[in-house]
């Protein structure tokens, strides 16, 4: 697939109205803020420095800027595309009614809330860390990719294996058949994406920041272009900044147009083009700890497997994504001086009780006693962890 990446600098007003009309999969804008402020950053080398003017003779004048250019992104979106306007609390109010008479409020879809933390001086009131996107469709035939998120660490296993539905009051309940026994539930992907993403800020010594001022995580872009576009599709950034979006686009496999009235920042953009690089977050690979208690050593050793790790249970680690015989699939680690009859014990334990047919243990040392004396229950399977393997193979000393 040839994708193709354009980088244009230039008022995107002017330019948009010189695109093809439905043309466009995705649009992902993030505009002024009506800060009313001059905004500056050097890079990280102090050698440059970038800057741009948020300011305004009035609201009216702010929102004739902002309507102008919805009118035309409008006309170049196809017909099944979606547009994502980044604001916050300063015009939100300002975009939402304009995006509403431009679109239609039966094409709103979501308000997304990008939750961050970031450092600030202590100032009376509320410390500011969340900004604004608001999800748009051009019709109700619209692109979306349902993403699937992990659990929440306080969901317990029961809420996953068990099949739910309501009762006669509209409560929810575990379902059972006519026996009484409860219904396991379907296998499951995970939780669907909400509309609050916890997606961490970039801090100062990211490595994909270059000292744009606005530049926002690339993990976000990518995020809404998964969303809302397939592989090949056009996106497009009118106000591209330090080109963010296009890098993320070029990641996914899609083509991209990223148009911004600054010569600065469209050679960033071009830069940035040439050598993407892009910043892990400990946060989305681990997790947030307040409720964590699953133990991370176990399901480390497990991470190969396709799983979803549990929490709050002492015999079980995790569950295979796929049943067996519409059974779960328990799986549990050895534990360091734990005996393979006590991890064995555990496991079977909590097996029996979820009704599971088949159950893995993963060895990971050697037992004081030999397999062929511990009475193995015949539904769990006794696999070696890659380390155990590898020092039993090499027989360190």
């Amino acid at each position: 697939m040839n994708n193709t990446y354009n980088i244009i600098q230039g008022d995107c007003l002017e330019i948009v109205q010189g695109m093809q009309q439905n043309f466009v999969n995705l649009i992902y804008l993030d505009p002024p803020f009506f800060t009313q402020k001059h905004h500056s950053l050097k890079t990280r080398d102090r050698q440059s420095e970038f800057s741009y003017d948020d300011l305004w003779e009035s609201h009216q004048d702010y929102a004739k800027f902002i309507h102008e250019r919805l009118v035309v992104l409008h006309k170049v979106l196809r017909e099944d595309g979606s547009i994502f306007v980044h604001c916050d609390t300063h015009a939100n109010y300002i975009i939402r009614a304009i995006l509403d008479h431009i679109f239609g409020q039966e094409n709103f879809r979501s308000e997304i809330i990008w939750s961050y933390k970031r450092w600030s001086n202590s100032r009376k009131g509320l410390l500011p860390a969340h900004q604004t996107i608001f999800f748009y469709s051009k019709t109700n035939q619209f692109i979306f990719n349902r993403i699937y998120c992990d659990y929440s660490e306080s969901t317990n296993i029961d809420q996953i294996l068990q099949k739910r539905t309501r009762d006669q009051h509209g409560k929810a309940i575990y379902a059972r058949d006519e026996q009484g026994e409860i219904i396991p539930a379907d296998p499951k992907k995970g939780v669907p994406l909400s509309d609050v993403w916890e997606i961490p800020y970039l801090n100062p010594k990211a490595k994909e920041r270059v000292g744009y001022p606005t530049q926002k995580p690339i993990l976000l872009l990518e995020q809404i272009i998964e969303l809302a576009s397939n592989p090949g599709d056009i996106i497009l950034d009118p106000f591209c900044g330090s080109g963010t979006t296009i890098i993320a686009a070029k990641l996914l496999n899609r083509s991209a147009w990223g148009i911004d009235i600054s010569p600065d920042a469209v050679q960033i953009s071009k830069d940035r083009l040439k050598t993407p690089m892009k910043s892990e977050s400990l946060l989305l690979q681990k997790g947030r700890k307040a409720y964590l208690n699953a133990n991370e050593d176990a399901l480390n050793i497990i991470a190969s497997l396709d799983i979803i790790p549990v929490q709050r249970n002492q015999g079980i680690d995790a569950i295979l994504k796929q049943n067996y015989q519409g059974k779960p699939v328990p799986v549990r680690v050895q534990r360091q001086g734990e005996s393979l009859h006590k991890a064995l014990a555990l496991l079977h334990k909590a097996s029996q009780i979820k009704g599971a047919l088949k159950s893995i243990l993963v060895k990971t040392s050697d037992d004081l006693f030999d397999l062929d004396v511990i009475d193995i229950p015949d539904h769990i399977m006794i696999i070696e962890a890659p380390a155990y393997t590898v020092q039993k193979g090499f027989n360190f000393n």
